[in-house]
């Protein structure tokens, strides 16, 4: 079963040296989210052949535009493209009126259902579910309200052993078996444990999304034990004063965020266009963290079951 995360942009304020602006597509499954909406977001949908029909919800984290400016352009694709379905986007206030004043005075109307939820609060929150996945927003500290989100899938069920199950088993025994528990008679007599008839169920995958913030340890305990961890990497140690006057993250200062949250894998992006060439960015953040990568578009990232 799928859970890949694709990058499709990964710079910041200025799209330069080849880097669009930051764009996320993570694929659960048969389900695909959205995380930030970047100018440039649709042609590197089409560059790496993923169907824009085949979202199911966006997620914006904040309204500067490197964040957000591509969201209109997409919806108005989608619509052309032929979208029926519902497609639902979790932003902060001000984005409706923002879409809507964009659609109104290009006289667009859309041909697909259009729902959008306004991200509030300043603590861990549910904000999206489906039967087997879980989505929440937390706070950063940006100099804009913005959050990030955790992607989870829900506990899974135990797995049938079929060299070990007996014949002829009814459907509610298999149903009880995975759920983990033992087989028994009427008059509750244990005739099958369930530890010799399964296997243990495969492990349910995380990810966490941290988007533009000042370096912020408050976020350790929303994102404890990830697997995959995102999180914005704007500068490199040098500019550690400027990172914290302008509200981002040293890759430094990340890769302590990871260590602290003991996330399996770190992604910094996000970069200054100040910088061309990012490899010092990866250089730097391993001395403290070393399962980081860099953001690169194009790139995906895999966890296994």
């Amino acid at each position: 079963m799928t859970f890949c995360l694709k990058i499709l942009g990964s710079g910041s304020s200025v799209p330069v040296y080849g880097r669009l602006h930051t764009a996320h597509l993570l694929t659960i499954n048969n389900t695909r989210y959205l995380i930030d909406c970047g100018e440039g977001t649709q042609l590197s949908l089409m560059k790496y052949h993923l169907k824009q029909n085949r979202i199911n919800a966006i997620f914006i984290s904040h309204l500067h535009g490197d964040h957000y400016l591509g969201l209109t352009g997409l919806i108005s694709s989608m619509h052309l493209l032929g979208r029926h379905k519902p497609l639902i986007i979790f932003a902060p206030p001000g984005l409706s009126e923002i879409i809507s004043i964009q659609l109104k005075y290009s006289n667009t109307v859309i041909s697909f259902d259009l729902r959008l939820i306004v991200l509030t609060g300043n603590r861990l929150h549910l904000i999206h579910e489906t039967p087997t996945q879980t989505v929440h927003s937390f706070p950063l500290d940006h100099r804009v309200p913005c959050w990030g989100f955790i992607f989870r899938e829900k506990p899974k069920s135990r797995r049938i052993n079929k060299e070990k199950i007996p014949e002829k088993i009814l459907i509610r025994d298999i149903i009880r078996l995975k759920s983990g528990k033992d087989l028994t008679d009427h008059s509750g007599r244990v005739i099958y444990k369930n530890k010799d008839l399964t296997f243990p169920p495969k492990k349910s995958r995380s990810y966490a999304y941290c988007s533009d913030t000042v370096y912020d340890p408050r976020i350790i305990s929303y994102i404890n034990g990830v697997d995959l961890l995102y999180h914005e990497s704007t500068f490199l140690k040098e500019k550690e004063d400027i990172a914290s006057k302008t509200y981002h993250t040293t890759s430094e200062q990340a890769a302590m965020i990871a260590k602290a949250a003991n996330a399996k894998k770190l992604i910094i992006g996000h970069y200054s266009a100040r910088y061309k060439d990012i490899s010092e960015f990866r250089s730097e953040a391993v001395k403290t963290f070393g399962e980081t990568e860099l953001a690169l578009e194009g790139k995906t990232f895999c966890v296994e079951e």
